[in-house]
């Protein structure tokens, strides 16, 4: 039999997911957005039906959520489909059930359905610690497929995040106050930046955020895909919790759409869509995305709303600096998203992306620190590592302020490329 290649998802279809991902950010129950996960699941693979089973550590097994049968039903791990999925986590693809020795007949003789094909996939949630597996059953026309596994790892990404996000939550609510839900919400959004800087050959890489509260809107992400470093900077509206949200949700959609295959652009075009109907009239978000071809050299990007871009020219020692390519991320919907703009990187150049938190510190005069004080600090450390070239420059901004309290979110992305 021919191997069937994943190909990129439709239009529709990236829609549809983005869709599911929004709505998993919203604070449901845990059932409620179990539930909510399966159905999606069988609409966008056009499954019969589906459940979803949910690790339980302190017993080593596997409980079913959904669909709600009682008692539920519950399988050690490692057995049966389900068990094997999450040991291994990998996707098991089944054609024919009950040929399959590894599937559990006691469903189906509890609920008098007769299971024909099977797709179980694992959710793997931060450090791919086991959340549980999804599986969807009887495919309305052929059986699953590669394309339909790329789509339901898609999902059961999202969803095992969204899990152990609630998960969370709950048990927090049942002991903690206020202000300890609070720091959970910090943890939660400082678990989604990089912990460790992706290895990209000639490149030296850093990112860095200090939130102004307890939890901020501004955000990063530097990750391989592919062979090329997807570049993320973003700015939500305000500060503080609500910010954090609208933050978190955009890279959890953009994760989505570069996971199922999307480009630059239709994943631009389509967060900026989703997010136009998610977000209050008065919300909005500037962010930077882009991709560094590191054979090239090359940088294509959009950037929403976010600026100035800083581009340290190794040659002639200066900066320039370039301005958004379009206006801010979520305040109207877009038909297309235009040609990404380009940036090249000769040797010892320097892409820094910084939030307004940097150039906005004001002092006591009320003078801000501005791309001129940015400025004079690449000029003298532009030779350092990066990680280097970040404290000098938020030394520089404390230092600029002179005791003026933090009034805004922090954020800074450096990528320098390397001497020859």
């Amino acid at each position: 039999m021919q191997e069937v290649k994943p190909t990129r998802l439709s239009q529709d279809a990236l829609t549809r997911i983005l869709e599911v991902t929004a709505k998993l950010a919203a604070p449901y129950d845990l059932l409620h957005m179990l539930s909510e996960v399966v159905q999606s699941g069988q609409s966008v693979l056009s499954a019969d039906r589906g459940s979803l089973w949910l690790y339980q550590p302190e017993t080593d097994e596997l409980l079913m959520h959904v669909p709600v049968i009682s008692p539920s039903p519950r399988v050690s791990a490692g057995d049966g489909l389900v068990g094997e999925c999450l040991s291994s986590r990998e996707v098991i693809n089944v054609t024919d059930a009950y040929s399959d020795p590894r599937f559990n007949i006691d469903v189906d003789r509890v609920t008098g359905y007769k299971t024909d094909s099977i797709l179980s996939v694992p959710l793997l949630g931060r450090e791919q610690q086991p959340v549980g597996v999804m599986q969807l059953l009887n495919k309305h026309h052929g059986v699953f497929d590669a394309n339909d596994e790329l789509v339901a790892k898609a999902l059961a990404a999202q969803c095992a995040l969204a899990v152990q996000r609630t998960q969370m939550t709950e048990a927090l609510l049942l002991k903690e106050r206020l202000d300890e839900e609070v720091a959970l919400a910090r943890e939660i959004q400082m678990s989604t930046l990089p912990t460790e800087m992706p290895d990209v050959p000639g490149y030296d890489l850093h990112g860095e955020f200090l939130p102004a509260d307890q939890t901020g809107g501004d955000m990063f992400d530097l990750v391989v895909i592919d062979g090329r470093l997807f570049i993320l900077m973003g700015d939500a509206t305000g500060h503080g919790l609500g910010s954090a949200l609208s933050a978190t949700q955009m890279q959890a959609m953009l994760r989505v759409a570069f996971r199922c295959g999307a480009d630059l652009n239709m994943a631009y075009q389509h967060v900026n869509n989703q997010l136009v109907e998610d977000l209050p009239d008065d919300r909005f978000l500037t962010a930077f995305m882009g991709f560094l071809d590191p054979q090239k050299h090359e940088i294509g990007f959009h950037s929403g709303g976010q600026g100035p871009i800083l581009h340290f020219k190794h040659k002639r020692l200066e900066c320039v600096w370039h301005k958004p390519t379009s206006f801010p991320v979520g305040i109207m919907e877009i038909d297309d998203a235009g040609t990404p703009q380009c940036l090249k990187l000769e040797p010892g150049d320097i892409l820094a992306l910084l939030s307004d938190g940097i150039y906005e510190y004001e002092n006591r005069q009320g003078v801000q620190l501005g791309e001129g004080g940015v400025g004079r600090v690449f000029e003298r450390y532009h030779n350092l590592p990066m990680a280097e070239l970040g404290k000098q420059l938020l030394n520089a901004t404390f230092e600029h302020g002179k005791g003026v309290r933090q009034a805004d979110d922090i954020t800074l992305v450096l990528l320098g490329r390397l001497p020859d």
